[in-house]
């Protein structure tokens, strides 16, 4: 008899002092630009080139980045349209992924494909063939706009349609035996079921759209439609020299709504991404 070998056994060896020392130098490269950000902000201008443990705290640099843009028009722009957005993506997509999970119709499995090559194509190479869509529409230089194009997320059908064939049939059946509809099954059953993949797609959704700026600059020309990323670039003209005071102070109060809700939902951030694995 020959004997069998023993299966061979993965080993984990312990991180040396080199994969601590550069896991160290990665998470002081990641901070240096966000902690230069912070001193520069909260101090003169005088100080933003140099490092001064007493130097004073101010929060004019705020007041002045205030003014010099109407960030209240910017921050109002920006809040409608990440929820006209999440509000589409949410509703669009959860119908799309119960179609697709619990139906059977011809070409149902070609149709998910196309759902798929979405993820593969890059928005940037839809900016031509989106804007010539928005003019013919007479849409240009407005909220619906920057948000028509995204109102589909191929990503949240994928999420919900592999979330949505992990819940047993049988409770669809039970439901029906009892006279619910079809609408009724998806609202009592499977949207709470697939809660977790909710949050971590809006939150990944609403981040994305917070901090998009290449189809927002191409398609607004007014106050009244630019969402906060793009009404940041009033501070990049250099008629008048650059104070980077003025700027962080800027980009901060543009990033603060982010960072706070991040340290806030932190821990269902990272729950909702746990839960939320493809079966």
């Amino acid at each position: 008899m020959t004997k069998r070998s023993a299966p061979t056994r993965l080993v984990y060896n312990d991180p040396t002092w080199l994969d601590t020392l550069a896991a160290w130098l990665l998470a002081l490269m990641w901070i240096l630009p966000l902690a230069y950000a912070v001193w520069t902000a909260f101090h003169p201008p005088a100080y933003s080139t140099r490092f001064e443990l007493l130097a004073p705290l101010t929060l004019n640099n705020f007041a002045r980045a205030w003014e010099a843009a109407p960030f209240a028009q910017y921050f109002l722009n920006t809040i409608l349209l990440v929820a006209m957005i999440l509000a589409s993506q949410l509703v669009l997509s959860t119908l799309a992924a119960y179609a697709f999970a619990r139906y059977h119709f011809r070409g149902k499995n070609v149709l998910f494909a196309l759902v798929l090559v979405q993820l593969m194509i890059m928005p940037d190479i839809l900016l031509v063939a989106n804007y010539k869509t928005m003019a013919a529409l007479g849409l240009v230089d407005t909220l619906l706009a920057i948000g028509l194009p995204y109102f589909a997320s191929a990503f949240a059908i994928f999420l919900l349609r592999q979330t949505f064939m992990g819940i047993p049939k049988e409770l669809d059946e039970a439901a029906r035996v009892e006279g619910a509809s079809a609408m009724q099954i998806l609202w009592r059953i499977y949207i709470p079921l697939a809660r977790p993949v909710y949050t971590a797609f809006a939150l990944v959704s609403v981040s994305f759209h917070w901090n998009n700026f290449l189809w927002p600059l191409i398609i607004t020309n007014s106050v009244a439609a630019r969402p906060l990323t793009v009404g940041l670039q009033v501070f990049s003209s250099t008629d008048q020299g650059v104070d980077w005071s003025v700027i962080t102070a800027a980009t901060l109060m543009t990033s603060a709504p982010l960072l706070v809700g991040f340290l806030l939902f932190q821990r269902q951030f990272v729950q909702s991404f746990m839960r939320a694995g493809i079966k």
